[in-house]
């Protein structure tokens, strides 16, 4: 059994035809879910196949991700089956200038889904990570294809403390969350997931009117706190995060000034006090 999938039974398989069968229904967003062994990104897998012409709700999930990205770039791994990584694939109506609030919305549906699931504190930190206390518990990656948006999670589940890839991170094992099993944690986020996204859409990509801009402002670790927002080129803004507008786009206020800034525009958001 050594080096078999199974040879780990603290970090079991994931079952592709368990999770279709929850998932995959008439009338649902989810088309369809494979569950691969290892890949180098699940974002540029579903990229591609984006591409090719996959339809919406397309779900890749790997059991192990050997290339995985974060945001600018930033390199991101964990032991096999310690976590969730996987991407999904939408094809989003709404104008074009609303999907910056898509890798919001994922955020509010997964962190709702585990606070839920696991019953643990989940707080979101603009734009893109999921936090309890201080610490990374998942960050969240989001890219248009064409005229698709791939959306990719890595959530640390099982990993421990030994394991855990910086200082800053946690998992929800660390944290003794009352649920570490992959499979409903999964298919919590997914069905969050949709729920918000036909709010969101049904809105025409309305922030306000969907309610999806005061749930993420109830979610937010940020708002309302003195940050130091890094910029590229070493320059930074030191102020109070006041707000997220209509377009997802973080206001700080700095000495009389409000800067209004695009998850494009900054390096690294940090806690000022």
């Amino acid at each position: 059994m050594s080096g078999s999938r199974y040879s780990d039974l603290e970090r079991p398989p994931l079952s592709e035809a368990a999770l279709n069968r929850a998932l995959v229904r008439p009338g649902s967003l989810w088309t369809g879910l494979t569950v691969v062994e290892s890949t180098g990104s699940t974002n540029a897998d579903l990229a591609a196949s984006a591409s090719g012409g996959a339809g919406e709700g397309t779900v890749l999930v790997a059991e192990a991700q050997l290339a995985g990205r974060g945001r600018l770039g930033r390199s991101w791994s964990a032991p096999p089956r310690s976590g969730l990584t996987f991407s999904i694939l939408l094809r989003p109506r709404p104008p074009i200038a609303t999907q910056g609030w898509l890798p919001l919305l994922y955020g509010v549906a997964a962190a709702s889904a585990v606070r839920r699931m696991a019953e643990v504190d989940v707080r979101l930190k603009w734009p893109n990570d999921l936090l309890i206390g201080e610490r990374k518990l998942a960050g969240i990656l989001a890219e248009r294809a064409d005229d698709a948006v791939v959306i990719g999670m890595g959530l640390n589940v099982s990993l421990t403390r030994e394991e855990l890839p910086t200082e800053t991170a946690t998992s929800l094992a660390v944290e003794k969350a009352a649920c570490v099993d992959r499979d409903p944690l999964l298919r919590a986020v997914l069905r969050e997931v949709e729920s918000h996204y036909r709010e969101w859409t049904a809105a025409d990509g309305d922030a306000e009117a969907s309610g999806l801009r005061s749930a993420y402002l109830a979610a937010s670790a940020t708002i309302g706190r003195r940050v130091r927002v890094e910029l590229p080129g070493r320059q930074a803004v030191i102020g109070l995060a006041t707000g997220v507008d209509l377009s997802g786009h973080l206001q700080v206020e700095s000495e009389g000034e409000r800067y209004t800034l695009s998850a494009g525009d900054v390096v690294h958001v940090r806690p000022a006090d």
